[in-house]
């Protein structure tokens, strides 16, 4: 419906193009943030059977996307974290030529059309996979409509959120996580994390 596509805008960056080659940090929260893909026992996160298939469709996502490539990543119980690496070839190439650094991104603003070969496809198609999955196990399983993303601006934010990401799966705890100089619960969507 025309209203949830005005609430959905909102929450990208309208002045960046998700279809363009760029680093992402996305966030894919379940549905009431229910822990619907496992529990932390003893600080670490053990996965539940849909907690797996979330485990699993993240790791498929190259073979229906391929012009992404993947990041770190860790499934939670009642979310994912992960790096979304768009890396399209250049137009008339037939494959990615390889770059110096291919996660930093030159700002080039959205372009509004059919909603392919970018973020919002290729985390759609995860979605869909784990929906369609889950509901083997669960038959009246629904899923959170939509996920938080931060442009990775740099190298250094690189690193810094890759070890975020691999200090919470160790650990399972964020608390006192520090990104950038702020908390992860302070960074804001659609900032560039410099």
């Amino acid at each position: 419906n025309k209203f949830k596509a005005n609430i959905d805008s909102v929450f990208r960056a309208l002045w960046w193009d998700y279809g363009s080659n760029a680093a992402y940090f996305v966030t894919i929260c379940t549905l009431e943030q229910s822990a619907l893909f496992g529990s932390i026992i003893k600080g670490r996160s053990e996965l539940s059977a849909i907690g797996h298939i979330a485990n699993s469709c993240w790791h498929e996502i190259p073979k229906h996307f391929p012009f992404v490539e993947l990041g770190v990543h860790t499934v939670l119980p009642n979310h994912v974290h992960g790096i979304v690496i768009g890396n399209k070839p250049p137009p008339h190439s037939p494959s990615p030529i390889p770059m110096v650094d291919h996660r930093i991104p030159q700002i080039q603003k959205n372009i509004f059309g059919p909603q392919s070969k970018n973020l919002a496809s290729t985390i759609r198609g995860f979605k869909i996979g784990v929906t369609i999955n889950a509901r083997l196990i669960n038959s009246k399983q629904r899923r959170q409509s939509r996920y938080h993303d931060h442009i990775i601006i740099d190298d250094q934010a690189y690193h810094r959120i890759s070890n975020f990401i691999i200090i919470i799966q160790r650990t399972g705890k964020k608390k006192n996580l520090i990104i950038n100089g702020a908390s992860p619960q302070k960074i804001r969507r659609h900032t560039l994390i410099q």
